[in-house]
């Protein structure tokens, strides 16, 4: 009964094993990954204000009906660098077909000084 038991709960697992390997998970394509960043960095060159040291950011994003960005949140420390990525970023057109891309997605924002 014991043995029974065990072969049984090996079976449990391997069987749940192989149902989560098969999951789909659709994955944005590179392509249309990296074309959005290109545009997103090009959004954020020139910054407003003076930078001094290195600030980092983590900024959440959505792609409406009319392919315009919306920022949804804004990580970071800075409040200057928090409302200039919102103000360049949210509802910018961007040109092009992000049929693939998820609902939100995360761009990880780096601004150094010119130095």
């Amino acid at each position: 009964m014991k043995q029974l038991k065990t072969l049984l709960l090996a079976v449990t697992l391997t069987f749940s094993s192989v149902l989560m390997a098969s999951t789909n998970t659709e994955k944005p394509s590179t392509t249309e990954s990296s074309k959005i960043t290109v545009k997103i960095e090009r959004f954020l060159k020139n910054p407003s204000f003076d930078v001094d040291y290195e600030m980092t950011a983590k900024v959440t994003l959505t792609l409406n009906k009319n392919n315009e960005l919306v920022v949804l949140s804004v990580d970071s420390e800075d409040d200057k660098m928090e409302s200039f990525i919102k103000s360049r970023l949210n509802y910018r057109k961007v040109s092009g077909s992000y049929e693939t891309l998820n609902k939100e997605f995360v761009v990880p924002v780096r601004i150094t000084s010119g130095e």
